[in-house]
C-alpha cells in the first residue's frame, strides 16, 4: 500500500473537510467500538456528518480514503476486506 497523504490528527478538520470526503467517496464505513455503519458516498447527511465528526466537531481518527471507499473510525473486519 502506497500512502499518498498523510494528515495529522492535530489539523483538526471539521465539518467541510467530512462533506468533501463524503462527496467523493463511493461507500463510506463508520466504526464505533464494535457498531459498524455504511453509506453509499455523494451526499452528506446530517447522520453521516454527525457519525464522522466527534465531541469536538472534528473529524473521527483514523479516517482513510482508499480508493472510492472511506473508512472512519477503526473496524478489524472492514480493514482486512478493503485491504486483505
Amino acid at each position: 500500500m502506497t500512502i499518498k497523504e498523510k494528515v495529522s490528527a492535530s489539523a483538526k478538520l471539521g465539518a467541510t473537510e467530512a462533506r468533501k470526503l463524503i462527496r467523493d467517496a463511493g461507500a463510506i464505513y463508520i466504526a464505533k467500538g464494535k457498531k459498524l455503519d455504511q453509506f453509499a458516498g455523494g451526499k452528506a447527511t446530517k447522520e453521516i456528518l454527525e457519525k464522522m465528526l466527534g465531541a469536538t466537531g472534528n473529524l473521527r481518527a483514523p479516517t482513510v480514503r482508499a480508493g472510492k471507499k472511506l473508512l472512519v473510525g477503526f473496524n478489524e473486519d472492514v480493514y482486512g476486506k478493503v485491504f486483505g
